[in-house]
């Protein structure tokens, strides 16, 4: 690949961790056919491709509307080149503020404001399939949770689990999942289980890109939280802390910020370049 490809991962301060993406900051004259060829080298959940302050994701499969992870790996790697500061990034689904800053140990922080943020039913029919992918049964399912699809610039089923093991022993239908996911138009699977009032873990598969599961997942964490709000399952406004990746032995850190007074989710976290 001859383009400028930075490689980072976000949502750590640990290469080891988190959620690798690539980043090209200049993809300005690159083709889909090329952007999408650079994503499948690298073979990461997504890759971010900026042209100015525009922003595309890829897949190694597929273009997506947006990507939480890369976003944050992006902003950081302009904070890294330009210094910290505010950029807005204008993505398929709409405008995503990101502010970048250095907390007291040095490292960069980014902050992404997702799009207006929304949940809506998930039918019974999908429900069953999206279960039965799964392999889990409705005793799986944490009855004060109840499942829903959010939204924050894709859409995210959400489906919590009723104990910590049974969100640690996935173990789904790759194609089954990935044939309902591509009709629906579903980007992850927003897997959680609740450890505490503000303290989620979570899993995210993504079969229609062709990944088996996502390690840390800006994105859905936004979905989150417009799940919580809006079903009122968190007194506001909220910090939500979400932990993902452990199963995967590459953990990540995301916070979530949610008020009462706006449509947005902040979804805050690091990144590092891998070297």
């Amino acid at each position: 690949m001859s383009e400028a490809v930075q490689r980072y991962v976000a949502f750590s301060d640990h290469p080891d961790g988190g959620n690798p993406a690539g980043v090209v900051l200049d993809a300005a004259g690159l083709s889909d056919d090329r952007m999408l060829a650079i994503a499948a080298d690298l073979g990461y959940s997504e890759t971010a491709f900026l042209c100015g302050t525009d922003i595309r994701y890829f897949s190694p499969l597929a273009e997506v509307p947006f990507c939480g992870h890369a976003t944050i790996a992006t902003a950081v790697a302009l904070a890294e080149r330009d210094g910290p500061g505010e950029v807005v990034l204008a993505t398929a689904g709409g405008p995503v503020p990101v502010k970048t800053r250095r907390d007291p140990d040095g490292r960069i922080l980014a902050t992404l404001t997702s799009v207006p943020a929304r949940i809506s039913p998930i039918g019974p029919a999908d429900l069953e399939e999206l279960l039965a992918s799964l392999g889990w049964g409705t005793a799986d399912l944490d009855p004060a949770l109840p499942p829903r699809i959010g939204y924050a610039g894709a859409w995210h089923p959400v489906i919590a689990a009723a104990t910590r093991r049974r969100l640690a022993a996935l173990d789904y239908d790759f194609d089954r999942l990935a044939t309902l996911m591509a009709a629906r138009e579903w980007t992850t699977i927003q897997l959680v289980w609740r450890e505490a009032g503000s303290l989620f873990h979570s899993r995210n598969p993504f079969p229609p890109g062709g990944v088996v599961e996502d390690p840390a997942t800006g994105a859905a964490a936004a979905a989150l939280g417009a799940y919580l709000r809006d079903l009122q399952l968190v007194p506001l406004p909220a910090t939500v802390t979400i932990h993902q990746g452990e199963d995967l032995g590459r953990p990540g850190h995301l916070v979530v910020d949610i008020r009462a007074d706006r449509a947005e989710i902040e979804v805050t976290g690091t990144a590092v370049a891998i070297t």
